[in-house]
């Protein structure tokens, strides 16, 4: 809760830092799709399937404008990232899992540099701040506490300016390791965002 309080605060601080030079404000709701996974490195028998799973995004965004060209994108989301557990796994996991789904629910805070060629496209880059606030059910109880609570990503992508309507796609790569287990290898959540916003200041 206090990580969370943090990351909160010095968004705060930023926007109205940033809205106070600002050219152009917008303010909107989005949702969409996640098709993620959590990758397991460097284990030839992993408890992870390594493959895509698919998940929902929901939040609002703001669009701090300096000029036609330059702004920044912050947002709130709620992320779903789902990823499977394999029975293939060695004894180190036997206990742990057991062929499961996986939801893993993150409060997500992308701050994007927004770059505009024309007024209809939109490029992102920017990095992206998650704070897991639970997880699946479905794992058994000694693995309650297997995913670290916090999150650190790279994102990059491309949003369509149409008129109220916003239309984007975007890959999120995870930089820090999230397994809380000893002994395993670095887990990362990687995955694509396809989502539809609207405007609505």
């Amino acid at each position: 809760m206090k990580t969370k309080s943090v990351i909160l605060s010095v968004m705060l601080i930023m926007i109205m830092a940033v809205g106070a030079n600002a050219q152009g404000f917008e303010l909107g709701i989005k949702g969409g799709a996640n098709f993620s996974k959590v990758t397991d490195n460097g284990n030839y028998q992993s408890a992870l399937t390594n493959e895509f799973k698919f998940g929902y995004s929901l939040g609002a965004f703001a669009i701090l404008n300096f000029n036609k060209h330059i702004g920044i994108q912050p947002e709130l989301l709620w992320n779903e990232y789902q990823t499977h557990t394999t029975v293939n796994a060695n004894d180190v996991y036997t206990d742990l899992w057991n062929d499961k789904n996986i939801n893993l629910n993150y409060l997500t805070v992308p701050v994007l540099l927004n770059l505009s060629p024309s007024k209809i496209i939109t490029f992102q880059v920017g990095p992206q701040f998650g704070i897991l606030i639970n997880q699946s059910q479905t794992l058994v109880n000694n693995a309650k506490d297997a995913f670290k609570k916090g999150d650190f990503s790279m994102v990059g992508g491309v949003q369509l300016n149409l008129g109220w309507v916003k239309l984007g796609a975007r890959y999120v790569v995870g930089l820090n390791n999230i397994s809380d287990l000893p002994s395993t290898n670095s887990w990362k959540n990687q995955g694509a965002q396809a989502y539809l916003g609207f405007k609505i200041l």
